[in-house]
């Protein structure tokens, strides 16, 4: 069975970095020091000194997967380029993929979204962007670049963020991470190369800010289910478990980084794990040995329906504006200018919000786009569908006029009933959130 540990940061003091040419040997261990030295390689040849105690010689045994805390909390965000087993793991569980790479399906849909319910759920979504927003002044260029107050973030903190137009219509929700020499953004897999081409525009010469799309370099999967707690427990890495959303701790595995955090990107319960590719293929097998449900795209999709978590190209787009979407959890009244702060503040201040998110409970199928109706009066748009099957509902997503959209209201949609339902993401007031906070 394959074991996890952890150990103190304090176990490896020192660090030391050293470039090296092709005819460079490694020194020979101190005379009765009793230590050895261990390296570890990146792809750029960079060697890491970690001055350890030399083991005990044993038998060879079969290879365990050791988890530690890391000393070093600065992410190395350029693995060595191993092999990564993780696609021939998860097409040996039956996974069928897509063509942007994702896992379409495991072949065990309905079993995975019931494992959310009693269980654990395993979902990879390495397909998502990652950026990392490096250099002095990130904090303050993040502030002026997106929703939330990243100056009260501190280093192993994180939030969510939505970068918005001049005129607060949506682009996209991001979870970002603070950590000791940079903040990791999470996005979703249709706006990464946009948001990065954004945020390079808007770094002036005087600035020092560095934005890398870290996407192919990094693995990233996501855990939720009332037995998330439990696993990690079992892993070792129990530490993070009732900490505030958006908390992350870093560690090692056979030297290569892993970073933990609490919210699964569609809920603030759950765990997420930030891995450099040598490792993902281990840590899946490790969450599938503790009992995790693998999850595929068609599942992940009807969760993200359910709990109400807003998608670009559909319910993200120049339509609607952040206030619209439900979003009011992640922005900022009290901090400085940023992107959209006047159009956000109007509407807030004049109550200009005409209409609002809603999730949707429907008798049968309906096509996306389709116009929303009550009594035969025009009030809204369908922006997503998650079709049901064997006793499961079909579910939507869908923006209403604000006088026709309230809990239980009957609607219409083409030839099909429906009613509105409030879904757990969405939040339509700062009041709201506040009594979601108490809950």
């Amino acid at each position: 069975m394959t074991s996890l540990s952890s150990s103190a940061t304090s176990y490896y003091p020192r660090f030391s970095t050293l470039r090296i040419g092709p005819s460079w040997k490694p020194p020979a261990p101190r005379a009765g020091t009793g230590n050895v030295i261990v390296n570890h390689f990146t792809s750029e040849f960079l060697l890491k000194f970690r001055l350890v105690k030399a083991p005990i010689p044993r038998p060879r045994r079969r290879r365990t997967l050791s988890l530690s805390v890391s000393a070093a909390s600065a992410f190395d965000l350029v693995p060595p380029p191993i092999d990564n087993d993780l696609h021939a793991i998860m097409m040996d569980m039956g996974a069928k993929f897509s063509e942007d790479g994702s896992v379409e399906t495991f072949g065990n849909d309905e079993l995975s979204l019931k494992a959310m319910e009693d269980g654990i759920v395993a979902v990879d979504l390495s397909h998502f962007g990652r950026i990392r927003v490096s250099g002095d002044d990130r904090l303050q260029f993040m502030h002026n670049q997106s929703t939330a107050d990243f100056h009260f973030l501190a280093e192993g903190q994180g939030c969510d963020t939505v970068f918005v137009t001049p005129t607060a219509r949506t682009t996209d929700l991001a979870i970002a991470w603070v950590m000791k020499n940079a903040i990791t953004l999470l996005v979703s897999p249709t706006t990464c190369g946009r948001i990065v081409t954004m945020l390079n525009k808007y770094i002036f010469f005087a600035d020092k800010v560095e934005v890398q799309d870290i996407t192919s370099k990094t693995c990233f999967f996501s855990i939720m289910g009332p037995r998330s707690d439990q696993v990690m427990e079992h892993l070792n890495i129990g530490a993070i478990v009732g900490k505030p959303y958006g908390t992350h701790l870093h560690y090692s595995v056979d030297g290569n980084p892993i970073t933990v955090g609490v919210g699964s990107v569609v809920s603030e319960r759950g765990y997420s794990f930030l891995l450099s590719p040598p490792t993902a293929g281990l840590i899946w097998k490790s969450l599938m040995k503790f009992g995790a449900v693998p999850m595929g795209m068609l599942g992940w999709e009807r969760l993200r329906v359910l709990q109400g978590r807003p998608a670009p190209g559909k319910e993200l787009t120049d339509e609607f504006n952040v206030l619209e979407a439900g979003l009011w959890k992640t922005l900022s009244l009290t901090k400085g200018c940023y992107i959209g702060q006047e159009t956000i503040a109007r509407l807030i201040t004049y109550d200009g919000v005409k209409q609002h998110l809603w999730g949707i409970h429907l008798d049968s199928p309906a096509t996306l786009g389709s116009i929303i109706r009550v009594d035969g009066t025009k009030v809204g748009k369908l922006t997503s569908f998650a079709l049901g099957s064997n006793g499961l509902k079909h579910v939507g997503l869908g923006y209403v006029k604000r006088n026709f959209g309230f809990a239980g209201q009957v609607v219409n949609i083409e030839d099909t009933k429906g009613v509105l339902v409030d879904v757990p993401f969405i939040c339509r007031s700062f009041q709201k959130e506040e009594e979601m906070a108490k809950k």
